[in-house]
């Protein structure tokens, strides 16, 4: 059983050896992310002058833990370290280029460390117990660093991106509220996007504040990937209205909607908070503000209908709804005129609901309403007669009011059903 003061000595005696060519390991290191991470790399010399004092300040650091026993879960990340982390953020550099680093860095000076334990440690117990000690603290120290400077880059480029769109937002409510469309040249070049053809506008937010911090970030890549689920004809305009919600417009080559599923793709991946609404296209600068005011509306139903109403909404689907809406208490008393006990917020009339519309969407055919909802056809007769006793008389008696009911029902949920 080796000694562990042993083990610490060792360890420190390799941290001390490459404590002194810390210069000659930060030029090492900045040729391999030349290599590896080209990004980190550039004609900027301030910025590779940055990024040479922080792997510098990393390593000196580093090789100070080991050699004197300090605790790397509390040391602080150096402070070129967290300044090159926010100006990466400014330039735009993808936040995973700068964790690849730190992991690369590590492997490269675990390597040097091997070799110098190899050239003076004969004992080869001696040399495994030192070799784990080293990738349990350069470990702990990587994770300890890395989620500094990753919040760090975080916090800096929503700040950012909230003083790059200053001005840019400023054009944009202007351009909202005025009436003609003799200003859109000189508006297109301010914000670098085409104001004639065919937009798109959606509303992105957070309904609450996100967990993981960086919410802009997150809805620029929610943007992104919506887009990659339409066809457009350049990239899309993003401008924040604040720090948790984004307005955005899609130019478009056709006036087409992103297909239901790949919008439930897209927030299925993103982070729990993230909502979504869509106008529907519009030409011109009428059309890009027509499409946003749309937008607008939807975003004020689903904040007003809450949390349990579905996170991707379009004016298309409930554009009628938003005419309805302006007084929820109404549309509920509404609802429950229309659809009585079948707008029970409870599992067994949400199935009856959705059989009912389903069948109704299919144009009252019970073998397309099966085949869409893969049941048999028996189960969708006996659902829809269910629903016609839980209504209490046919449905084609008030058939495009029961549709609608059932369609508020389903978009906007606990918001406007009755408790069980």
């Amino acid at each position: 059983m080796l000694d562990e003061a042993v083990v610490t000595e060792a360890v420190a005696r390799i941290a001390a050896g490459l404590g002194e060519r810390v210069g000659e390991l930060t030029g090492e290191m900045v040729q391999l992310y030349a290599t590896e991470l080209p990004n980190l790399v550039n004609d900027d010399e301030s910025v590779v002058s940055l990024l040479a004092a922080s792997l510098f300040q990393n390593l000196d650091t580093a090789m100070r833990i080991f050699q004197h026993g300090i605790d790397p879960t509390r040391v602080e990340a150096p402070a070129a370290a967290m300044e090159y982390a926010r100006r990466l953020a400014q330039r735009g550099t993808p936040v995973i280029d700068l964790i690849r680093a730190y992991y690369l860095g590590q492997t490269a000076i675990l390597n040097h460390a091997l070799a110098e334990g190899r050239d003076q440690i004969r004992d080869p117990d001696l040399l495994g117990a030192m070799m784990q000690r080293a990738l349990t603290g350069a470990f702990a120290f990587i994770d300890r660093v890395t989620q500094q400077v990753v919040s760090a880059y975080q916090e800096e480029r929503d700040r950012w991106l909230l003083n790059r769109s200053a001005v840019r937002a400023a054009r944009v409510r202007e351009l909202l509220k005025g009436g003609g469309g003799a200003e859109a040249a000189g508006v297109e070049t301010s914000l670098g996007y085409r104001l004639r053809g065919t937009h798109l506008a959606m509303i992105v937010w957070h309904a609450v504040e996100p967990a993981q911090g960086n919410a802009l970030g997150a809805l620029e890549s929610v943007t992104a990937a919506v887009a990659g689920g339409l066809p457009t004809s350049g990239q899309p305009l993003l401008v924040p209205a604040d720090e948790r919600c984004a307005w955005v417009w899609f130019p478009l080559e056709k006036a087409v909607l992103p297909e239901e599923e790949h919008v439930r793709r897209v927030l299925d991946s993103a982070e729990s908070t993230v909502r979504l609404v869509l106008g529907d296209p519009g030409e011109g600068i009428d059309g890009f503000r027509r499409s946003h005011r749309q937008a607008e509306r939807v975003h004020a139903l689903a904040v007003t209908a809450g949390e349990q109403c579905e996170r991707a909404l379009t004016f298309r689907d409930v554009g009628t709804i938003v005419l309805m809406t302006s007084d929820l208490a109404a549309t509920r008393s509404w609802v429950a005129d229309i659809l009585g006990p079948l707008a029970t917020d409870d599992e067994q009339h949400e199935r009856l609901r959705e059989t009912l519309l389903v069948f109704l969407a299919t144009g009252g055919s019970y073998t397309a309403a099966a085949a869409r909802l893969t049941m048999h056809k028996n189960s969708v007769q006996y659902r829809v007669r269910k629903a016609e006793e839980t209504l209490g008389r046919p449905i084609t008696d008030n058939r495009l009011d029961v549709e609608l009911a059932l369609k508020v029902c389903q978009r906007l949920g606990p918001a406007v059903l009755a408790a069980p």
